[in-house]
């Protein structure tokens, strides 16, 4: 896991104390080693920060040249099926590391060799004979790469602060305007767009060519390509398919020569990797869990029984909005960009926790969109009945004058035409503003159209309910799930992994009987009967609320301060995005009792924080 930066550019107005100033932005993602490539001319250089996992050796730091000095190579990431690759391309070896593989790979099978690989990963690679940069994401966008391409200048970094580092990039970007409609609507921006109109998300399962024409980016994996005509329906077979994957993912995920541990919520996804990776260890693992004193949001005690079954070696910490508190000004700067998923904080109050013990650790993150576990699957399967289709206008107006419960039902009832349903549905389980709402919230520059693709074309028909799970795994999972965990966990120099997105696990959920995934009412079913191969099916009896944070009561307590500073009619008035008398009813209703209103302010905050101090 490390950081990576870099430049192409032949009018040299990108230049080597960029790249340094660009590299060294990143310290917090690579602590243990900095290097850097520059070619003869100066136009082309590549940085790197290394935090250092897998051969500790100064002989696998980065950048790395390949063993006929043509390639040189930085990367960001893990590539865990490396040794398979060296003994299938007969590759000799002069470390133990997966970056020599990386770049021994890629001279033998040229951009192909991105097939091979199993993993998370951002990599850049450039051919100094045919002067040409290559840059390659990981097929579920677990690492991010960002770039920078204006006038044939072209620049990448492993975050956004990276590459505002250079002063021509800083001074040839502006604000995106017309993603600031879609961040109020889901809370976060989602690829190929980032808040800046010049800098770009390399999309997930794609790869860039770079050279003095131009860059153009190809995809190699897409998960609505990976859908078949027919679907594994048969249970047994089934059941030993999920559970010989999920073992190869975890074996693969625990290579490592530092200490590790999990992730353990107490849900079903953290506590089935935990389970899995005790079962392989030799010794017992170590599992890192936080708590709230507000008693709704306390899963502590779910992971502390896990834990005591398994045996583990258990961590655990209880957060208080003081804990929150101090760390809420360095959630709000850290993601670069406007963020508004709460669950950030808790994030990185666990991984600063677990970064005192290890080095890396594994997550359950993408079991609910494989799985179909989140309530949203629901949603879709209402909304798609025809009857419902019919009636939901005076569903929703009815619901509109009941309670506040009610109040929130009558959102997702109203969405504005189809085109827009699955990242309606999405938004309004989110509590954030829905379509019809950002008409009079916006002022007239911010109006634009949703950043959204909901057209999925694929072999398989599928149900309603399977789209909504492939609209998150391709924007939710992606943008704002991965960011989260990525962001949070690299502030504190821990690398975080993730069994549940090796691409064989998707490709199989994918093509999984939907009766597999939810049976008699239960989510995740096919995915709960593996994991009580492990743990007693009673330990997860209970409901659970997820990795949430009160924020509803902070809001109306300690956080507070944030809807004085931040919400003002001169605060909103200086940004110029939103209709203030529109807030100001929004924050009077939130105050007088309807709760649900909270993550609308909290967008809200998030917004104009990060534009008061970045848009002069």
């Amino acid at each position: 896991m490390c950081g990576i930066a870099g430049f192409y550019s032949s009018s040299k107005n990108i230049i080597e104390s960029d790249l340094h100033s660009m590299t060294d932005a990143m310290s917090h993602r690579g602590p243990d080693a900095a290097g850097y490539f520059l070619n003869e001319e100066k136009t082309v250089g590549l940085g790197h920060r290394r935090l250092s996992i897998i051969d500790l050796s100064e002989a696998a730091n980065q950048p790395m040249f390949s063993q006929s000095k043509r390639y040189v190579v930085v990367f960001n990431g893990e590539v865990y099926n490396f040794r398979e690759i060296a003994k299938q391309l007969n590759i000799s070896t002069r470390t133990a590391s997966d970056t020599e593989i990386i770049i021994e790979a890629f001279e033998k099978r040229g951009v192909e060799f991105v097939n091979l690989l199993n993993g998370m990963f951002a990599i850049t690679i450039y051919d100094k004979l045919k002067k040409i940069l290559f840059l390659f994401r990981d097929r579920l966008g677990v690492k991010p790469l960002y770039y920078f391409y204006y006038a044939n200048n072209f620049a990448f970094g492993s975050e956004i602060k990276s590459l505002l580092k250079s002063d021509f990039i800083s001074q040839n970007i502006q604000l995106n305007k017309k993603t600031i409609s879609t961040f109020i609507y889901a809370g976060y921006i989602p690829e190929p767009f980032s808040i800046y109109n010049n800098i770009h998300r390399l999309p997930a399962g794609s790869f860039a060519v770079v050279s003095d024409s131009g860059i153009e980016i190809k995809s190699y994996w897409k998960p609505e390509e990976q859908i078949l005509t027919e679907v594994k329906s048969d249970f047994k077979s089934a059941k030993e398919e999920l559970k010989n994957l999920l073992t190869s993912s975890v074996r693969y995920r625990m290579i490592s020569d530092v200490p590790f541990g999990t992730f353990l919520s107490g849900g079903i996804d953290s506590s089935t990797v935990t389970a899995i990776a005790q079962s392989i260890s030799d010794k017992p693992v170590k599992t890192f869990s936080i708590g709230f004193k507000e008693a709704k949001f306390n899963e502590s005690e779910y992971a502390k029984k896990v834990s005591q079954h398994l045996g583990t070696q258990h961590y655990e910490f209880i957060v208080t909005e003081n804990d929150a508190i101090e760390l809420i000004d360095r959630m709000m700067t850290v993601y670069d960009e406007p963020y508004a998923d709460s669950s950030a904080l808790p994030t990185m109050l666990v991984s600063k926790l677990a970064r005192q013990h290890v080095t890396m650790t594994l997550s359950g993150d993408g079991g609910d969109e494989l799985f179909m576990g989140y309530g949203a699957y629901n949603w879709a399967k209402r909304l798609d009945n025809p009857l419902v289709k019919l009636l939901r206008k005076p569903i929703a107006l009815s619901l509109s004058i009941l309670g506040n419960r009610y109040k929130r039902g009558a959102q997702v009832f109203n969405y504005k035409n189809e085109t827009h349903k699955k990242s309606h549905i999405f938004s309004q389980e989110q509590y954030f503003f829905s379509e019809n709402e950002l008409n009079d919230l916006l002022k007239e520059d911010f109006k634009h159209e949703l950043l959204f693709d909901e057209n999925f074309n694929t072999k398989r028909k599928l149900s309603a309910s399977e789209e909504q799970a492939l609209f998150d795994m391709k924007y939710y999972l992606k943008d704002d799930l991965l960011v989260k965990v990525d962001v949070a966990s690299m502030q504190f120099s821990l690398e975080t992994r993730t069994p549940f997105l090796d691409y064989r696990i998707v490709e199989f959920a994918l093509n999984l009987s939907e009766d597999l995934k939810k049976k008699n009412g239960t989510a995740k079913y096919l995915l709960k009967e593996v994991l009580y191969d492990y743990v007693p099916k009673e330990i997860f009896n209970s409901p659970k609320w997820g990795f949430s944070i009160p924020l509803a009561k902070w809001l109306k307590a300690d956080l507070h301060y944030l809807i004085d500073k931040y919400l003002n009619e001169e605060s909103i008035e200086k940004c110029g995005a939103v209709n203030f008398e529109k807030v100001k009813s929004i924050i009077t209703r939130f105050e007088n009792g309807e709760d649900y209103l909270f993550n609308r302010i909290w967008v809200l905050i998030l917004l104009h924080r990060w534009l008061n101090e970045n848009v002069k």
